[in-house]
């Protein structure tokens, strides 16, 4: 067993410090003995909000701080924008030592090829999302948003926090799903079987057949009732674990 190897993949984690709780869980994880653990990836949403990385908030410092121990450790962590944390930047990679992911990024699980995405650009049905998603992404207005003030930044998050909870509430959950085409669609143009996406906190593993081929969509969970990470073994074994 000791020279099995594997990779964990985590999402939505929504750390902020009104909930050590979680800070808590995902240091033990990244902190516990790694020695069999190739990498971390961690599919979007770390954070509840990331506003910039000039926030030098003493939760945001313990964090960068806790990252990269692990990562100095000899730990391999990577790390996705979500629609959480989009502005995750330079100087938090270069100060935690992460390596970012692109928000469609195809990688090698022990000879099988993988699809990672955050999974909030699969939600392709809900269209007011998508509209807001792609003015979020525009990188003219984030050169604006950060330079605003930091403390103006705060209130403006904290009324999009409000805003987007108020539109998860009067939305179905249908609407607000991944859309089947879309996941073949990109599954297709990366000519991969396996996906792993985040953003819908409906943890499970969707199987289906497609063009002829056998095909994965596992669905990491959130960490609100408790963490849990999914973990992919060298020897091709796959499981939701609880920590």
């Amino acid at each position: 067993m000791s020279d099995i190897r594997k990779k964990i993949f985590i999402s939505d984690l929504h750390m902020d410090a009104d909930h050590p709780e979680i800070s808590l869980k995902f240091n033990q994880l990244i902190r516990e003995d790694n020695s069999r653990t190739d990498a971390v990836y961690i599919l979007g949403d770390l954070f509840e909000a990331w506003i910039g990385d000039d926030d030098d908030s003493a939760f945001q410092r313990e964090t960068i701080k806790n990252i990269r121990y692990a990562v100095d450790s000899g730990l391999k962590i990577y790390v996705m924008r979500g629609n959480r944390d989009f502005l995750l930047g330079d100087k938090f990679l270069h100060e935690t030592g992460c390596h970012l992911l692109q928000d469609e990024e195809k990688i090698d699980v022990y000879g099988t090829p993988v699809l990672l995405m955050h999974g909030d650009s699969l939600c392709t049905n809900d269209e007011k999302y998508q509209r807001l998603r792609k003015y979020s992404r525009n990188k003219v207005l984030q050169k604006l948003f950060l330079n605003f003030p930091l403390s103006f930044r705060k209130k403006i998050a904290e009324k999009a926090r409000a805003a987007s909870n108020k539109h998860t509430g009067k939305t179905d959950m249908a609407t607000m799903d991944v859309s089947q085409h879309a996941v073949k669609e990109t599954m297709q143009k990366h000519d991969v079987q396996y996906l792993i996406h985040g953003h819908t906190h409906q943890p499970d593993i969707h199987m289906f057949a497609w063009n002829g081929k056998n095909c994965e969509r596992i669905v990491l969970p959130a960490w609100h009732d408790g963490g849990t990470i999914f973990e992919w073994y060298s020897n091709g074994e796959k499981m939701f674990t609880p920590l």
